[in-house]
């Protein structure tokens, strides 16, 4: 009977910390990604595990707006496990669509770049002047970038 005594208090134990041990931390997609050219990325925010807002910082191309740094919102977007489609607002007759996964990539750690890969089509919507539009689709690989790229040195 002595051996079940010692084994009790030890289950409970077990039983205890069971219940108010956090769960396990669920990854995040959320940060920045490289775009087409240097210096262009993606904002993206994961919110409530499927709602996805951000934004594309790119330059601009056109006529009015060759080498601006222009923002693109999104319109809408969507994370349903790694699957990830977001949609721009348009600016300067411009707007983007991504369709694709969300996977790991050579990164080690979340601090090294490439850590997460955003791998797809990207849908460049062009509409001129004069209203027509045109579409060029693509296939893209986007890297994120460091998670501590953003981090003050006075932290």
């Amino acid at each position: 009977m002595k051996p079940l005594a010692l084994l009790v208090p030890f289950l409970l134990g077990s039983l205890l910390m069971a219940q108010t041990a956090p769960p396990p931390q669920t990854e995040t997609y959320s940060g920045m990604y490289t775009f087409l050219r240097d210096g262009e990325f993606v904002q993206i925010t994961i919110e409530d595990e499927a709602r996805v807002t951000g934004f594309i910082s790119r330059f601009g191309d056109g006529e009015s707006d060759r080498g601006t740094f222009l923002d693109q919102f999104f319109k809408e977007g969507k994370l349903d496990g790694r699957n990830l489609r977001f949609t721009t607002k348009t600016v300067h007759g411009v707007s983007f669509e991504f369709k694709g996964v969300v996977e790991r990539g050579d990164g080690k750690t979340p601090n090294d770049e490439g850590y997460h890969l955003l791998k797809g089509t990207l849908v460049e919507n062009r509409t001129d002047a004069n209203g027509k539009t045109s579409s060029k689709s693509r296939e893209v690989v986007f890297k994120s970038f460091p998670e501590d790229i953003g981090a003050s040195p006075h932290n």
